[in-house]
């Protein structure tokens, strides 16, 4: 098999920093083949896409994801020791404790009844306040709804939800954010190792059936219990995300604001369409840029070779804006969603394949529950946006409203009695 790239392979990590999302799609643009060849980190990667590209990649006898994620990345997002950096039957097994917690409607529907709850109950203070900013509230309240779901009990929600988003905001990048993140993860997990040893020595309760109690008694695949350690990184692994849906309800609040028609039509009882509105979200707006994982062997991939050991990338930010995949991908419009629900490798903000085997988000269910029903409480309000820094750079990963959207002079319409 020829390894060789048809030409010298420049380093493209400064280049990646620099433009951020762009970075993928641009090369794409300009590749005269099927994949991107460059470096990163020194390191000979491949990047490819397309739903074909999405079970390729999910394929375990082509890529693997263990030995592809970088230190700073397990330092900030995920955690030393977490599924993440499992494959095989070790990943199957950890991967089964998540799926048993956060699929299945009554995991969807209790997770979406606690943050509603908090929800409804924080926006009713919000006509007293002269400004709210949407990204710091749902970060609160997302925080203290899945921490309540979870069986957490929380000495101060405002500092755990500031370590959860800080965790995620600085996973891809150096700097400030990410020794932030590093320090916010440190704090977590001494806060939930701790937790964790309480309950196995009888000082502290886990609700049967909750997060905390399915992560303590847990037995990997070797048979044993998950030390307090990597239970903690688990049990951030199952709350993170949720706590990163403040990510997807700003950016609703971005979408609602430039286009009226779509916040009057959310206000209508229709749940098929408020379904839409969570999918456009999801895809139009950036979020992850992309996944890596390893070559395990030699491979091909529509006749180019991939030498073992290769960085793999899917380009998830790229196949979301693909106008072969999702026609006019660069307007926003939850309709294209209504008469065509998102294929399985089509629609990827949050990985792809199967979850059940592979490495797809196993909250993803939960992440469009709770934008169906925040989405149109959102909708719902009268409020004023001021003038603010609306934009959303996307050399910035994650990026974000810069703003975190400012809104005054809320007010909760109540309803008319029938």
């Amino acid at each position: 098999m020829d390894h060789s790239p048809r030409s010298p392979l420049a380093d493209s990590s400064l280049a990646l920093l620099t433009k951020g999302y762009a970075w993928l799609p641009d090369r794409r643009r300009h590749a005269s083949g099927p994949v991107v060849r460059t470096r990163l980190m020194g390191q000979h990667t491949v990047a490819l896409y397309g739903p074909d590209a999405v079970r390729f990649f999910y394929d375990e006898q082509h890529v693997e994801r263990a030995t592809a994620l970088p230190g700073p990345v397990l330092s900030t997002l995920f955690g030393q020791g977490a599924v993440h950096t499992l494959d095989g039957h070790a990943h199957r097994v950890r991967k089964g404790m998540f799926l048993s917690l956060l699929t299945g409607a009554r995991a969807v529907t209790g997770v979406v009844e606690e943050v509603t709850g908090e929800w409804d109950e924080s926006v009713a203070s919000w006509p007293g306040r002269p400004s709210v900013v949407v990204f710091d509230e749902a970060s609160r309240i997302l925080t203290r709804g899945v921490c309540r779901w979870a069986g957490l009990p929380l000495a101060d929600a405002d500092e755990v939800a500031g370590d959860l988003v800080a965790m995620v905001d600085g996973f891809a990048t150096p700097g400030p954010r990410h020794w932030r993140a590093r320090r916010a993860r440190s704090r977590a997990e001494a806060w939930l190792a701790a937790l964790v040893e309480d309950v196995r020595r009888g000082t502290a309760t886990a609700p049967t059936g909750s997060a905390l109690d399915v992560v303590v008694l847990h037995r990997d695949a070797d048979g044993r219990h998950l030390d307090p350690h990597t239970a903690a990184v688990e049990l951030l692994n199952v709350i993170r995300p949720t706590v990163a849906v403040c990510w997807f309800v700003t950016y609703a609040a971005h979408a609602l604001h430039r286009a009226p028609d779509i916040r009057e039509r959310l206000r209508e009882d229709d749940t098929a369409y408020a379904v839409a509105f969570a999918h456009e979200v999801r895809r139009f707006y950036p979020f992850a840029p992309f996944l890596g994982g390893r070559a395990v062997t030699d491979l091909r991939w529509q006749g180019e070779a991939i030498p073992s050991g290769a960085l793999v990338l899917l380009d998830l930010y790229g196949q979301n804006h693909d106008p072969d995949v999702f026609p006019d991908p660069y307007t926003f419009d939850p309709r294209r969603f209504l008469d065509h629900p998102p294929a399985r490798d089509e629609l990827i903000p949050q990985g792809g394949g199967e979850r059940a085997d592979g490495h797809r988000c196993p909250g993803e269910d939960i992440t469009i529950a709770l934008l169906r029903a925040l989405g149109p409480r959102l909708a719902g309000l009268e409020y004023a946006v001021p003038a603010q820094d609306l934009r959303i750079p996307l050399n910035r990963m994650p990026s974000r409203v810069r703003s975190g959207f400012v809104i005054e002079g809320v007010r909760v319409p109540v309803p008319v009695a029938s």
